[in-house]
């Protein structure tokens, strides 16, 4: 399915799930970090990509079976995907940057730091995505709880990339979506047509708390990653 059509420039908790499934609905195959959680997505790729900025990159391969990606680990390489998909379309979401950080803080934030703290006990599936996500996600200041509360820091950060990608993406190319818009503008930019439905809203901070970080929530996951683990393990005894 590759190459990427959309590539995805917001800042996680800017309403990249809500356009992860916004695009499913309007046909798109999208990636977001979250589905590393419950697929062999092969985060080790994404994270050696990070690593090692200054090696080639088969993008092709590492997105395979994707046409649009939004969220971490994308947004790490958004300057290397726009020019090796030079007719993708790009999409920055984004809200005011107080808001941001706020729901960041109670959100990934927290999430990282349990997540970090329990790492050791960790199915092996998730220890290999998470390994990739804290890299990723603000440039491993997400679990790190004193840069992260370097509030000020933090919130130059988050409009230092909003201005990259303002600056350095054809307007012709980029659509900026804020927290909250509907379909019309979006769908006039992607050419498509306006579904009948409303426009998915999915993730607010309450959803996240009940989705991703009860306890009953969290074994879901691990139960599911242990399913790859296992079936991970049968391959290789073949």
């Amino acid at each position: 399915m590759a190459p990427l059509k959309v590539i995805g420039a917001g800042y996680g908790r800017t309403g990249t799930l809500s356009m992860k499934v916004a695009l499913s609905m309007l046909g798109y195959n999208c990636l977001h970090l979250l589905d590393f959680a419950t697929a062999e997505l092969h985060p080790e790729k994404f994270l050696d990509a990070y690593l090692h900025p200054e090696k080639p990159v088969d993008w092709d391969d590492l997105y395979d079976g994707f046409d649009a990606a939004v969220d971490w680990p994308t947004i790490s390489f958004v300057e290397r995907l726009i020019h090796a998909y030079p007719d993708a379309k790009v999409i920055l979401t984004a809200r005011d940057v107080d808001s941001w950080y706020n729901s960041f803080k109670n959100t990934v934030h927290k999430l990282s730091v349990e997540l970090g703290n329990r790492y050791d006990d960790l199915p092996e599936h998730t220890q290999r995505w998470v390994r990739m996500a804290h890299a990723c996600q603000l440039d491993g200041a997400a679990v790190d709880p004193k840069r992260f509360n370097d509030e000020e820091a933090i919130k130059a950060k988050y409009n230092a990339h909003v201005e990259w990608v303002k600056k350095n993406v054809p307007s012709e190319r980029l659509f900026i979506m804020e927290l909250g818009e509907g379909w019309d503008r979006l769908c006039k930019f992607l050419n498509v047509p306006v579904p009948s439905v409303p426009y998915p809203s999915a993730n607010s901070a309450k959803d996240f708390e009940k989705d991703f970080m009860a306890e009953d929530r969290l074994q879901y996951f691990f139960d599911e990653a242990r399913k790859i683990d296992a079936a991970t393990a049968a391959k290789s005894s073949v």
